[in-house]
């Protein structure tokens, strides 16, 4: 089995299809990811294999297939990280790449010139999805934390915790203490109180399962809950490991959700929104 992941973005149009009708004509962007590695029956390397930062290339080629089956009428995103089969795309058994990519670069052309026309700026691709949008952003984010000193961002990753609820956030700046970086505690409804020891790591690459079971091996018989932030990605092992049944739960931010908290919490982020409302009469027509 190839170890490299090798299809192209149009090559994943087809199991993105088959992967929506197998759960059932929707789902969250995690399970269409885990469906269409099972569908294409991929190696833990591939599916691992890295395109940018904490973006995998299977994450970001199914981001980009999403996009055009969108453009083409075959997919809907209805609320953040939840996609569904239209009506068109329940009907629609298989697609023709080649014909997705020509309509959709059709629709791009006739809406640039209509923007050109009423005097707006052009875009290279007008229907990009926000989804899309947000790998640039996160990118020059996570560059960003990079580039800081190591107590900084011990000091980030403290600042985060408290702005998420945690109290008596402690780091502890430590490198041999089983991969524990810092404790707090968690209060739920005010009454509730859970004991949380974290890893926050600059990772270039992939947290592998390994470090996920070490984690929770030093985090035994210390907190009820244990949480994995990194700049970087998490292996679909990693994931997996995380969540087993019979184990301790371990949370995971990988580097698009720690970019992501940055941005809810507005710690270091402005975002400037331009909102534009359209209905589409047809969409209730078809409910």
């Amino acid at each position: 089995m190839d170890k490299h992941f090798k299809y192209k973005f149009d090559d994943l149009f087809n199991p993105t299809l088959n992967a929506l009708k197998n759960l059932g004509g929707s789902g969250a962007v995690s399970e269409i990811e885990e469906e269409v590695a099972r569908l294409l029956n991929l190696t833990e390397e591939a599916t691992n294999e890295i395109h940018r930062e904490s973006t995998t290339k299977l994450t970001y080629r199914l981001a980009w297939s999403r996009n055009y089956l969108k453009r083409y009428g075959l997919l809907e995103n209805s609320s953040r990280g939840i996609w569904a089969l239209t009506e068109e795309g329940q009907r629609t058994t298989e697609v023709n790449k080649e014909e997705v990519k020509r309509s959709v670069i059709k629709k791009d052309r006739e809406e640039s010139l209509s923007k050109k026309t009423e005097g707006k700026e052009s875009t290279e691709l007008q229907g990009t999805t926000e989804e899309l949008e947000e790998f640039t952003w996160q990118s020059k984010l996570i560059d960003t934390i990079k580039s800081i000193e190591p107590d900084q961002f011990e000091r980030l990753c403290q600042r985060i915790l408290r702005e998420l609820g945690f109290v008596n956030v402690e780091v502890t700046g430590k490198t041999n203490d089983g991969g524990i970086d810092g404790k707090g505690m968690i209060r739920l409804g005010g009454i509730l109180s859970f004991h949380v020891v974290f890893q926050a790591k600059r990772y270039q690459g992939s947290v592998s399962s390994s470090i996920i079971r070490d984690f929770r091996g030093a985090m035994s018989g210390r907190a009820e809950k244990g949480l994995i932030m990194t700049t970087g990605s998490f292996t679909r092992e990693a994931k997996k490991e995380a969540q087993r049944d019979g184990a301790i739960p371990i949370d995971l931010i990988d580097g698009n959700d720690f970019a992501e908290k940055l941005k809810e919490l507005r710690l270091g982020v402005i975002v400037e929104l331009v909102e534009e409302v359209k209905i589409k009469p047809d969409w209730f027509k078809n409910i």
